[in-house]
């Protein structure tokens, strides 16, 4: 009976698609100094496969994107595997505490930023802070 479930999780898991990959272009090293030096306005998520609060981040973030495509037009988003680049230079230079982080960032400035946060209005405004810089 257990290889039974065991088979049917397996297979439901790989019917379920692909892992969780932040919201926006993957990550590489150079990537975010290129968008701002292009003058762009960047939103990075530090985020993690198996975070639930990443994956609360990235249902409200879609939720939004799909109510006002000028985010999507007007903002660079980098989705950053925080397994995978926690230490990077990038990480390090802008002080991230932990997976669930949310920044913006234009030219050598940070417009803002959230730590493990989930609301809707508290997203919206960071989205909101992004699109009028971008659009400036």
């Amino acid at each position: 009976m257990q290889r039974r479930t065991f088979l049917t999780s397996a297979a439901a898991i790989t019917l379920a698609g692909p892992a969780f990959a932040g919201i926006g272009t993957a990550y590489t090293p150079g990537l975010v100094q290129k968008e701002l030096d292009a003058g762009k306005t960047v939103f990075v998520d530090f985020y993690a496969d198996w975070c639930t609060t990443c994956r609360r981040q990235e249902r409200v973030i879609n939720a939004l994107l799909s109510q006002n495509a000028a985010y999507e037009e007007n903002i660079s988003f980098v989705a950053v595997d925080w397994d995978e680049h926690a230490r990077s230079d990038l990480s390090v230079r802008l002080n991230i505490p932990r997976r669930s982080t949310l920044v913006v960032l234009r030219g050598d400035d940070e417009l803002g930023r959230i730590v493990a946060g989930t609301g809707e209005t508290e997203i919206k405004a960071l989205l909101d802070t992004a699109l009028t810089s971008a659009t400036a």
